[in-house]
């Protein structure tokens, strides 16, 4: 069997929060070594450590610094999680410092804001990473406020999946050209990337309503969720075309010649009513066995509690044909993770990345590594 295909590559990733991480977990589960650099004195809560390895590293401390700057001249990827210049309050800067020290690095720089713009200086979360990125003001029910879903879109799928695309375009520019570089990420450019369909069609009625009112925000009666008979249950429908329209109603026994045009919106809160009284008919089981097997678009809201039980556990993002996926085990189910104590396993990393052995280091009171002295040959 082949390799996975980021083996061999080796990755720093200083700890910080959600979308760095998670940049670092995916690199990890498609086989890259990954070793993240805690402070001392921290406790981690970070869950998304699957794979990794940890050592701790007080990055105020110059000799302690000292054990980072030799890691990054056997390191393919240094992974940033922070605001704009406290890398370079470190006296690590990107191009000045650690590109210097090893030309073939990939410098992934993650931010929540922009770089540049008044927000750079500011301290923030998802909610407000998506909110001046637009992304926000298109979530939420008609005449609602606008409604956060969670911290997936900025954090994860904006932030640390976007960075993770960046580091990966960057290895195969450094496979042509030999030469790492800069890659800067941030989870308002991320997010804001994420809503080019809809920001591309606002001049098309399928997205020229205020928020909520559209075909696929939850404005439409056939492309949403109804509760079932089993209250806390629901049921997800979404079928856009006429056949598969045809088939939903057939399941939810509705005449269509009992019912309005569904393409005059007039109409649309007319059918919302008729399906909300037709769910609450029977259970979320009963839908679905009406429901399966048919071109209905219409399936169970799984809860992430029932997900394995139901043959949804989690599996790769992609699969490669030629390169084995990341070995998640089926008793598993994938949802693997826990908490990484600071300082588990990074010794073994770093024995296999530098040769290093436990002599070589020193092992301060507080967990830090350090270089001894006399130790210039390392």
């Amino acid at each position: 069997m082949n390799a996975p295909p980021l083996r061999g590559v080796r990755v720093i990733e200083l700890a910080g929060l959600a979308p760095g991480p998670f940049a670092g977990l995916l690199l990890a589960d498609y086989g890259a070594s990954v070793v993240r650099i805690d402070r001392p004195n921290v406790a981690s809560n970070d869950s998304l450590a699957r794979r990794k390895t940890s050592i701790i590293i007080d990055l105020r401390d110059a000799k302690s610094r000292d054990v980072l700057l030799r890691l990054l001249t056997a390191a393919d990827v240094l992974i940033d999680p922070f605001r704009p210049g406290v890398l370079e309050r470190f006296g690590l800067s990107p191009t000045e410092v650690m590109l210097k020290r090893n030309p073939r690095l990939i410098v992934a720089r993650m931010t929540g804001f922009r770089r540049d713009g008044k927000y750079k200086d500011m301290a923030g979360h998802d909610i407000n990473y998506i909110a001046v990125s637009g992304v926000l003001s298109m979530l939420g029910r008609a005449g609602d406020r606008p409604y956060p879903p969670g911290n997936i879109l900025g954090d994860f799928a904006g932030g640390g999946a976007m960075c993770f695309l960046g580091i990966i375009l960057a290895l195969i520019s450094r496979s042509h050209t030999g030469r790492g570089q800069v890659v800067e990420a941030n989870m308002v450019d991320g997010s804001a990337y994420l809503t080019t369909m809809p920001r591309l069609a606002r001049q098309n009625p399928t997205w020229a309503q205020p928020r909520g009112e559209n075909l696929l925000d939850g404005g439409c009666p056939y492309y949403d969720t109804y509760e079932t008979k089993d209250s806390g249950k629901y049921f997800a429908i979404g079928p856009l075309e006429p056949q598969f329209y045809a088939a939903l109603l057939q399941g939810l026994d509705l005449d269509p010649r009992d019912l309005p045009a569904r393409e005059n919106r007039e109409n649309w809160s007319i059918l919302r009513d008729v399906f909300t009284r037709r769910f609450k008919e029977k259970t979320r089981a009963e839908w679905e066995k009406i429901f399966d097997g048919t071109d209905a678009c219409a399936t169970p809201v799984l809860e992430q509690s029932e997900l394995q039980a139901k043959g949804y556990e989690q599996r790769p993002a992609v699969r490669l044909s030629r390169t084995p996926a990341f070995p998640f085990k089926v008793d598993e189910g994938g949802w693997t993770g826990g908490v990484l104590i600071p300082g588990s396993g990074g010794l073994e990393t770093l024995r296999a990345w530098m040769g290093w052995e436990e002599n070589d280091l020193q092992i301060r009171q507080d967990g830090s590594l350090v270089m001894p002295d006399g130790r210039a040959k390392l």
